[in-house]
């Protein structure tokens, strides 16, 4: 028998609560998670609309969601993807855990340590993921299978559901405030109507994978397609460490382009989004933050599966080349030969799609 299968026997169910006061939604990383999470957490804010809703989060993927309408705190969880991985680092969240006098725990995180650090922190309502009986220490348990490729999106949301919430109309979701939009049209308003561009990502905290990448040649030739087909300026992003690649992308690009990489705060690109024409941007974080601002969002991917990692909106198109990839997801890492040119889609095929789309 699965050891942890064994492990759940010994604590027993309980139904949901009704009235919780103090809920914690756990979630460290990364920022595209934490994005899709967003839509369980308007289900928690519905579904208990009096309770106190703090999110356990990591410091890398904290600045998506700390200005969110629908938290009342946050719990810095450090910089680690996962912390509760050493003994030191499980004392110290479980302490975290207590110190919040949570009633309600919702963990969306699949690891057997975390579902022990919640049964240990002795809340007495703990929801969560359970993924090959690696959530033993919940006692309100949303069954995931790991062979099934599902949207990362729809698997928070069993929990949930779990706890007999109702999750229609439940997406993902972050604010722009009127200041933010107020300075980026004081930005970009004389250009008028423009397409963001981020041709970065595929690092956090727990994973790198660079493959990610649409080439960026692709980008520029794409730039340059939709620039002359819409008659928009296109408007550069990234993070601090991105300027190279966008760079790069500027260097093979006829068309004016404003380069903002790494100049603006989370915020700010949400309400950059939210006011363009179209977003474009690799399987990324900030390409889900930009989905969830209501930006008409268009991700690449390329060696992850649109299935489980599509932006999480009704409002958004995946453009992938049907390829087999392993059944477990990004965690089970990305084809060895993986080649953009042979593998993954076109310039060609992405212009005619995105017009499509638009």
């Amino acid at each position: 028998m699965n050891p942890y299968h064994f492990l759940q026997l010994f604590f027993r169910k309980r139904k949901p609560p009704l009235h919780p006061a103090r809920i914690v939604l756990i979630l460290p990383c990364c920022i595209g998670d934490v994005v899709m999470a967003t839509a369980t957490l308007k289900a928690l804010h519905r579904g208990y609309p009096n309770a106190h809703i703090t999110w356990a989060v990591g410091s890398w993927s904290r600045k998506a969601i700390e200005d969110h309408d629908l938290l009342d705190d946050l719990l810095d969880t450090g910089k680690d993807a996962l912390p509760v991985k050493s003994r030191a680092a499980m004392r110290q969240f479980v302490g975290q855990l207590r110190a919040g006098e949570f009633d309600l725990a919702v963990s969306l995180v699949r690891s057997p340590l975390m579902s022990a650090a919640v049964l240990m922190a002795g809340i007495p309502y703990r929801a969560g993921l359970n993924s090959a009986g690696r959530g033993f220490g919940y006692n309100i348990r949303a069954k995931v299978d790991p062979a099934v490729s599902r949207h990362e999106g729809q698997i928070y949301l069993n929990v949930a559901r779990a706890l007999k919430l109702d999750t229609s109309d439940c997406y993902a979701n972050v604010p722009v405030r009127l200041a933010h939009r107020t300075k980026i049209r004081g930005l970009i308003g004389a250009h008028g109507k423009y397409i963001v561009l981020n041709p970065a990502g595929g690092q956090n905290p727990g994973m790198m994978m660079d493959a990610k990448r649409w080439p960026p040649t692709n980008f520029a030739a794409l730039a340059d397609r939709l620039a002359a087909q819409t008659g928009s300026r296109i408007v550069l992003i990234g993070g601090p460490n991105d300027h190279a690649i966008s760079e790069a992308v500027l260097a093979a690009m006829t068309a004016p382009a404003l380069d903002f990489t790494g100049k603006f705060s989370f915020g700010e690109i949400a309400a950059l989004a939210a006011d363009s024409l179209l977003y474009v941007g690799n399987d990324t974080g900030l390409t889900h933050f930009a989905a969830a601002a209501g930006a008409k969002t268009v991700m690449i991917l390329g060696p992850t599966d649109p299935a489980r990692y599509a932006p999480f909106t009704s409002d958004s198109l995946a453009l992938w080349k049907t390829i087999a990839l392993p059944a477990g997801g990004v965690a089970s890492g990305i084809p060895q030969d993986w080649d953009w040119a042979r593998d993954g889609i076109t310039v060609d095929e992405a212009f005619d799609q995105i017009m499509a789309f638009l």
